[in-house]
């Protein structure tokens, strides 16, 4: 049987309710994502098969991967675009009736236009790649893989129209703005420089009102380079870039790993076996819940993804122990938090390519400061637990037994990759690959929880979605990020703080406090983008190491959405089980204290991230 905690929407019954028309097509977009994934899995481990076998690999591999990743995030965005499900801080409904439709028509209408230059830009670098000739590998051009950019960017604009209104009228309103704002920027005789201003301006109030993040930096990085008279196509120069970051696949193959494992029974036969060990013990519901949450969020690289696909299951079994329900929702809540930094966690890796930090060593890192988490969480849960009023039952060997047998698969999963990688067998990408054939074997052969026709599909479309929506905000923003080094931003910033703080402990301190903030405004991912170039270089410069810093920086992030009032995960909980919001703020803020403590050891204790990357490297 299928897991009923699902986290993936099936995509078909969308299509059905916003696009019926088009239901055969929207299928077949799925299927070729689904496609493109299973090619990325298949590829390095038939590598790895020749390379030890045979003494030679296919041609090109790792950049035949690389492009495949290039390609599963643009057309995975394309589908998160068509799902309405691209990320953004939109405050358009704090507005009502009148007002709301026009925030939201303005807001389509600037977005459209961004992307529309976007796929121009993308045009243009296709046609000059076009006349050098460039051979991916086996006689094929480059230029027809890189051809995915456009296409991409024009399968967005037009489904950013489509879900502009319900109504006709409204959605060719927006695209005759759209198509006359890029005709009045690329045509008119004005001086560009002129503009720059009043166009960060009203791209600002269109990112508040609802457009994509992925448009703000987009649109900012277009904005500014318009102003200084850089052709456009650099942006799809910088896009392509993607393309070169090795570690770059890793990205979809663990995620799909998470997905796969969450979609099926897996979750619950680890909370049998974690019950069965643990659930005799005083708290011991409590304990379960938080190595379930943590296994999970380090797999779907997603806190808020764990409280929907497990509240569920996890929320009954703290009631059914006696936990006060005050208390259940306050674990539930933040039980998963040491998972972000506990390897593959998707911000682990996205963190590591944004920095430029060896990606084996970040995961090494996260081991004690997650563990730390752990201990600390767990501890809290314990303390909150009500006295035990009948003694603890006694251990059932053959209970447990049989629920080790029967999560003995996805208890082995960590060992996937850890194993390949560290003794050598297999590169990170490799090694990811590896942990995603597993996770299709186990759910699909050994236990039979997913079906190949009727299940599979939605759930690599699901992952595509997710990691398309990730990879578009990262290609934009190296535009932006390159623009602002050429602007020599970043310097400016550096010397700025370098004169004005001189302790390292201050500036540790301070880093805490922004991150806070900014982890209660934006997704981790986002912030990772944007916040982490700027600030790596600044940490160096107070003898904070890069591997060190992240840790610190994906730990304050997450930390970020269990920050009332406005954490993502806090609104998550109040969506999930039903509750108001200000119960979820009184549930939360006890352990949102306790794990304040544990960032802060983090942060002034850096032998708990550089120990294992020093010793065992």
């Amino acid at each position: 049987m299928i897991a009923t905690n699902s986290i993936v929407t099936p995509a078909w019954e969308k299509m059905m309710r916003y696009l019926p028309r088009h239901r055969h097509l929207i299928q077949l977009e799925n299927v070729f994502l689904s496609l493109l994934l299973a090619v990325m899995v298949l590829l390095p481990l038939v590598e790895i098969v020749l390379r030890k076998l045979l003494r030679f690999g296919i041609e090109g591999n790792s950049a035949i991967v690389q492009h495949i990743t290039l390609a599963v995030s643009i057309l995975g965005a394309a589908v998160a675009a068509r799902e309405n499900r691209l990320l953004s801080l939109s405050m358009a409904s704090l507005f009502e009736g009148r007002i709301d439709r026009y925030a939201r028509l303005f807001s389509a209408s600037i977005s459209t236009t961004i992307v529309s230059l976007l796929c121009f830009a993308s045009i243009r670098f296709v046609e000059a790649e076009q006349m050098g000739q460039q051979l991916l590998a086996y006689g094929l051009p480059v230029w027809v893989v890189q051809l995915v950019l456009p296409i991409g960017f024009g399968l967005i604009a037009l489904r950013l129209v489509a879900h502009a209104s319900p109504h006709f009228g409204d959605r060719a309103l927006v695209a005759l703005s759209a198509t006359t704002l890029i005709v009045a920027v690329t045509m008119a005789p004005w001086d560009p420089d002129t503009l720059v201003v009043p166009g960060l301006i009203i791209l600002l109030a269109a990112t508040i009102l609802g457009a994509p993040i992925f448009v703000a930096l987009g649109g900012a990085a277009l904005i500014l380079l318009w102003g200084e008279g850089v052709p456009i196509a650099s942006l799809a120069v910088d896009h392509y870039a993607l393309a070169a970051n090795p570690s770059l696949p890793t990205i979809p193959l663990f995620t799909l790993a998470g997905y796969l494992f969450a979609e099926s029974s897996a979750p619950q036969r680890l909370i049998a076996v974690f019950k069965a060990l643990f659930g005799r013990l005083h708290g011991g519901a409590a304990i379960v819940t938080v190595l379930v949450c943590t296994f999970f969020t380090a797999f779907t690289g997603a806190s808020g993804v764990t409280i929907l696909a497990l509240g569920g299951l996890v929320m009954p079994l703290l009631l059914a122990s006696g936990s006060d329900e005050k208390h259940a929702l306050g674990l539930v809540t933040g039980g998963g938090s040491a998972g972000v930094i506990l390897m593959p966690a998707l911000p682990l890796i996205l963190y590591a390519i944004v920095a430029r930090v060896d990606l084996e060593a970040m995961f090494l890192a996260g081991v004690l400061p997650a563990l730390l988490f752990l201990g600390i969480t767990i501890g809290w849960a314990l303390r909150q637990q009500r006295p035990q009023l009948k003694p603890a039952a006694r251990f059932d060997y053959l209970k447990t037994r049989n629920a080790l047998l029967n999560a003995k698969w996805e208890l082995a999963l960590p060992l996937v990759p850890i194993l390949s990688i560290f003794t050598g067998l297999a590169t990170p990408v490799e090694a990811a690959a590896a942990t995603a054939f597993y996770a299709f074997f186990v759910v699909t052969v050994v236990h039979g929880d997913l079906k190949l026709h009727r299940d599979l599909p939605r759930v690599f479309s699901e992952c595509g979605l997710l990691v398309g929506g990730i990879l578009l905000i990262l290609g934009v923003a190296l535009g932006f990020t390159n623009y602002l080094v050429d602007a020599e931003i970043p310097d400016w910033i550096f010397n700025r703080v370098t004169q004005t703080i001189e302790s390292p402990w201050v500036f540790l301190l301070a880093l805490n406090g922004v991150l806070l903030v900014v982890g209660c405004l934006m997704d981790i991912f986002s912030a990772i983008v944007v916040l982490a170039p700027l600030i790596v270089p600044i940490g160096v410069a107070f003898g904070v190491h890069p591997v060190h810093l992240g840790i610190i920086f994906l730990a304050n992030l997450e930390l970020g959405y269990l920050t009332p009032p406005i954490g993502m995960n806090l609104f998550f909980a109040s969506y999930r089980f039903d509750k108001s919001i200000v119960e979820v703020y009184r549930a939360v803020f006890p352990l949102f204290l306790v794990l304040c403590a544990g960032v802060l050891l983090i942060t002034y204790v850096p032998f708990l991230s550089t120990a294992l990357p020093g010793f065992l490297r």
